[in-house]
Order: C-alpha cells, then sequence, then structure tokens
C-alpha cells in the first residue's frame, strides 16, 4: 500500500487577531485523521519556507501548544509578503516546490492567506497535474481587508472591525469630553488599501450619537465636500471623528498617503492618510487635532477579538482538511450567511478559479449617498461580525500566549537560491 501523504501548512500576507485559531483548525483536524494524513509540516516564513526547505514539524508540538494557537494572533510559524510570479516568468518556483513536495511525501497544501495567496494555491493545484505529482491544494481564506468574493466575510475582518469600532467610539467619548477648550477633530486611519470594509467598522459608532466622517476607497476623495462635512458637524456637536481609509483616494487615483513607493508584492506603499487629513482640516477650518495610525495594533488584537470571528477562522481551518479529504482540490471554503438576524451561517466551497485575483468591494448601497456613512443594511452586515467576546487567558496581567518549539525537518535537497 502507498504511503499515506503527509501535509504542508503556510500562512501568508499580513497576520491577523485569529490566522492562529485557522492553523489550529487544520492541524488539529489532521490529528484526528492520521489513518489518512501522516504529519503536518508548516512553512517556516509561509511559503518562503517551502522554497527554502524549512519546513516546521508541528507533530513535535503538544496537544496544548497546538490548542493554544485558537487564542493567539499573529503567524505562529511565520508569514511573508513573497508572491510567486506566474507559471511562465518563473516555473523554477513552481518547480522546486514540487521538488520539496515529492522529497517529504506532501500531498496536501494548504495556503492560509488572501487574494495572492488563492493564486498562487491554484497554480500549485494546477502544475502539479501537469507534472504528475498530484497535490490536492486548498486556500484556507485570511484577510482583515474582507475583500475576498463568494466567501461572506473573511476570518481576520471580524475582530479587526471590532477593534476599530471600540477604538473610534472610546476615541470620540475622549474627544467629546476635552472638545470645549482643546481637541475638536480626531482622526483615526484603518487599513483597507482597495476596500473599504474595515473603515465602515467605524461608522458603527453612529447609532452611538458620535458625529463621525467615513472616508471609503469606494468613494473618490472630495477635498472642499469633505471640509464642509467636518466643519458643519463641530459647529452642532462641538467636535467631530473621521475615520478614513488608507486606501482614500482623489478622483485621478492618487491615494492620499501614496509616497511612491511599492511593496513586496507591487502594491502601492502608503504613508499616512491620517496626517494629510488632519492638515487639512487644521489649515483649511482651524481646528485642533490628534490622529492615529491604527497599524498593527487594529489586526494584534487577540484581547478583544470577535467570538464570531475566532470560531469561523477555526471552522474553516477544519472544513479544509475534510475537503481535501474528500478528494477536492483548488478550492476554497467559505461562509454561506444564511440569515442576519438571528445570525446563522453555513460553510460552503468555492473554486479558485473564481477567487484567485477578484476582489470584493463595498456595496455602493453600504454607503451613504453623501458617501461619508454606512446605511442600515450594511449595519445589518457588519454586527453579527463583531458579536461577542473570545478573550485569551491572563496571567500577572497579561494574555498568555502559545510559543511553538518549531522544530525543523531534517532537510532532503540542496539549497535553494532565491531569486
Amino acid at each position: 500500500m502507498a504511503r499515506k501523504k503527509n501535509a504542508f501548512y503556510a500562512q501568508s500576507g499580513g497576520v491577523t487577531a485569529v490566522i492562529n485559531a485557522s492553523a489550529c483548525g487544520v492541524i488539529e483536524t489532521a490529528r484526528a485523521h492520521s489513518d489518512q494524513i501522516g504529519k503536518v509540516y508548516a512553512g517556516r516564513n509561509g511559503i518562503i519556507g517551502a522554497l527554502t526547505e524549512d519546513l516546521i514539524d508541528t507533530s513535535r508540538e503538544s496537544i496544548l501548544s497546538i490548542a493554544m494557537l485558537r487564542s493567539t494572533p499573529s503567524g505562529a510559524f511565520g508569514s511573508a509578503r513573497y508572491k510567486l510570479k506566474s507559471l511562465e516568468a518563473n516555473r523554477r518556483e513552481y518547480e522546486r516546490l514540487m521538488e520539496v513536495f515529492k522529497a517529504h511525501n506532501i500531498g496536501y497544501f494548504f495556503y492560509n492567506g488572501g487574494g495572492d495567496s488563492a493564486d498562487t494555491c491554484y497554480k500549485v493545484s494546477q502544475l502539479s497535474e501537469s507534472m504528475g505529482y498530484p497535490i490536492q491544494a486548498i486556500h484556507v481564506p485570511k484577510t482583515v481587508d474582507n475583500d475576498l468574493p463568494i466567501t461572506d466575510c473573511c476570518p481576520g475582518f471580524g475582530s479587526v472591525a471590532k477593534y476599530v469600532a471600540v477604538s473610534a467610539l472610546e476615541a470620540s467619548f475622549d474627544v467629546r469630553s476635552m472638545a470645549k477648550t482643546s481637541t475638536k477633530v480626531f482622526v483615526l486611519e484603518v487599513m483597507g488599501r482597495h476596500a473599504g470594509w474595515i473603515a465602515a467598522a467605524g461608522g458603527l459608532v453612529q447609532d452611538h450619537g458620535i458625529p463621525v466622517v467615513v472616508l471609503f476607497p469606494e468613494v473618490e476623495f472630495d477635498e472642499a465636500k469633505f471640509l464642509a462635512r467636518v466643519d458643519a458637524l463641530v459647529k452642532s456637536h462641538g467636535y467631530c471623528t473621521v475615520v478614513v481609509s488608507e486606501g482614500c483616494h482623489y478622483p485621478d487615483g492618487r491615494f492620499l498617503a501614496e509616497q511612491g513607493t511599492r511593496d513586496a508584492f507591487g502594491h502601492a506603499q502608503l504613508g499616512g492618510a491620517a496626517p494629510v487629513v488632519a492638515n487639512m482640516v487644521k489649515q483649511a477650518l482651524g481646528h485642533k487635532f490628534h490622529w492615529a495610525v491604527a497599524d498593527y495594533l487594529q489586526r494584534s488584537a487577540r484581547h478583544i477579538a470577535s467570538k464570531t470571528d475566532v470560531k469561523q477562522a477555526y471552522e474553516l481551518g477544519r472544513a479544509a482538511v475534510r475537503m481535501a479529504l474528500k478528494g477536492h482540490n483548488a478550492v476554497m471554503p467559505t461562509i454561506e450567511r444564511v440569515s442576519d438576524r438571528p445570525y446563522k451561517y453555513k460553510i460552503g466551497m468555492a473554486p479558485l478559479s473564481e477567487v484567485a485575483n477578484v476582489e470584493k468591494f463595498m456595496p455602493r448601497d453600504f454607503i451613504t449617498e453623501d458617501g461619508f456613512g454606512i446605511t442600515e443594511s450594511c449595519k445589518r452586515y457588519l454586527m453579527p461580525l463583531i458579536q461577542g467576546e473570545d478573550y485569551p487567558k491572563y496571567k500577572d496581567g497579561l494574555p498568555v500566549f502559545a510559543t511553538l518549539k518549531n522544530l525543523p525537518v531534517e532537510k532532503k535537497l540542496p539549497a535553494f537560491e532565491m531569486k
């Protein structure tokens, strides 16, 4: 009888508060099916670990350590912003993946990431067929940007949305208390290069009586219109909170925060929309301001993670393994919403051919007509995703997170030079 195949798991792109919950789901489910799956190897620093044959043997981690991943933020095995080029442009990297998979008897590939990862996963599945070495490639969705198509939401988004909504509410209370003699405008910058889902979460404070202006990537920035809105809110309420997406841009496509440089994925490097917006307010209206960039804080805030998000992240990791065991390939487990109130959903499945290189933007009917707020339909969509608290255990006042041993697997191949 042929040996049972091992599995390879890797984390990709920006990490989240719940990506390790997906890792936990993958590893625990694979262990529960040890009659069909051998060991689970993780890539150290994502896909780079596969290319350099730097694999981590997760079988040498205790049951407790793997279970603790569910409440640990960031990427326990290391992630990477490294996008494999097309098969035509750089076939050698894909062939190297196949060589590593063959050398370590890997038959399952679980890639936990966003849109670029879905593309890589799909290409691996295609190449494995042409090379005659079958690999079941399953994409495990993850992105705080919430911009993957087909799935109702993406693991990581619910927690960052909860963090942004809570932060906007708390900071607004602070500004309101000081507005008479001090700060009148607070600007909070959040992630979201092309899609305004995270910024939309800041709009949830509307129902708490907070005067808020939300700036979406989906709405072209009109400086005069924006300043008029801020001025009107300050005059009527005494203060105003602005939540701006890093991807907010002018009509000609220029980002407010563009620096003229690009990241490893070829995306424009953004340097801070918040100070740009805050200075506009100061120069045009004279209001005293403060600004903040949520940056890593929003995506690493496991202490206030959404219980719904944690649950879905784990379930999709588990579903990925089950799909592989059923023989599926080049697919992604999805969340299919059944109802808003009460919130119900089921696990679905999407072909990677329909996921790779496709972005999901905010529907226009989720944004108010003036372009500065969110509608009731948007609130109905967002509210279930931020529900519940899933606090980690605490010791001496600080949360207790897992730190894995991450012991290496013995290498079997010659070294590979990254280009």
